[in-house]
């Protein structure tokens, strides 16, 4: 016998994982950028609250082509156009990059890549803390506005449709944060990537005909829009700009693949690069 006592197996790639979220998603609820992520979250709530007081007061909030625009339209126009081509990106990018970059930054990526644990399940850990941070602050705005803006009696017809925008919300938070998780392991200046692919080419490539709008996670967030939005009539104007879309099975595929691709590339990216600390 050498007396020397047996080293501890080290964890599987799930245990690792699940490590590191559970001590990732505390830091993120408790984080500066939380205190961003409700900021820009709470922008919809309070233009519903003004949008109800204003209803409530007598007078129509808001009017297409002079008709009146009820409160289920409005709720659909606002998942559009702040949610899913603002918020969702925009949380995507900051997050996504900075799982990575912010411990080197820090100073606090060595400390980790000495624990036990392979590399990649520190950057799988932190994505999954990131989803669900992102999704218990991003939802519950969402429910606010829908109730503020939806009446009462509309609420049975609508509830299919608002539980649609839920799984559609938390689909484009994953798929976006995976996607810039990715950037933000294989580049040394990621933020600017990712501001760059969300303000610049995704924009381009959406209004360009052919096939530039495929190579974009917007494509396919929006091809799932027109089933999640309410059909009256008055939201016509917003569905003719997402025609040609693929159906909603090609998207959730589509977006399912972003998140599984982006996440395989960057467990590959962190457990093949080397990182060096500024001085």
């Amino acid at each position: 016998m050498s007396g020397r006592p047996d080293l501890p197996a080290p964890p599987t790639f799930a245990a690792g994982a699940v490590r590191v979220f559970s001590l990732s998603l505390g830091e993120m609820l408790w984080s500066r950028r939380t205190v961003f992520l409700l900021l820009v979250t709470g922008a919809p709530v309070f233009l519903a609250l003004v949008a109800r007081i204003v209803q409530g007061s007598g007078v129509v909030p808001l009017r297409v082509n002079g008709a009146a625009v009820d409160g289920g339209a409005i709720f659909g126009m606002m998942i559009w156009i702040f949610f899913l081509r603002f918020i969702v990106p925009v949380l995507g990018v900051f997050y996504g990059t900075s799982l990575i970059a912010d411990e080197v930054e820090d100073r606090t990526i060595t400390y980790l890549f000495t624990r036990p644990i392979r590399r990649g399940a520190v950057l799988v850990g932190k994505y999954l803390a990131y989803v669900v941070c992102t999704t218990l602050v991003v939802l519950p705005s969402v429910v606010l506005v829908y109730f503020l803006l939806v009446p009462l009696g509309q609420v049975a017809r609508t509830f299919t449709a608002f539980a649609a925008d839920l799984g559609l919300l938390a689909l484009g938070l994953a798929a976006y944060g995976a996607l810039f998780a990715l950037v933000g392991a294989a580049l040394k200046r990621p933020l600017v990537s990712g501001l760059l692919f969300v303000f610049g080419w995704e924009q381009i490539a959406l209004l360009v005909p052919g096939y530039a709008k495929r190579f974009t996670v917007a494509h396919y967030v929006q091809g799932l829009v027109p089933h999640a939005m309410p059909s009256d009539g008055v939201v016509q104007v917003l569905q003719s700009v997402l025609r040609d879309n693929p159906p909603a099975w090609a998207c959730v595929l589509a977006l399912a693949g972003v998140v599984a691709v982006s996440l395989w590339l960057g467990v590959r990216a962190v457990e093949s690069r080397e990182y060096v600390l500024d001085q």
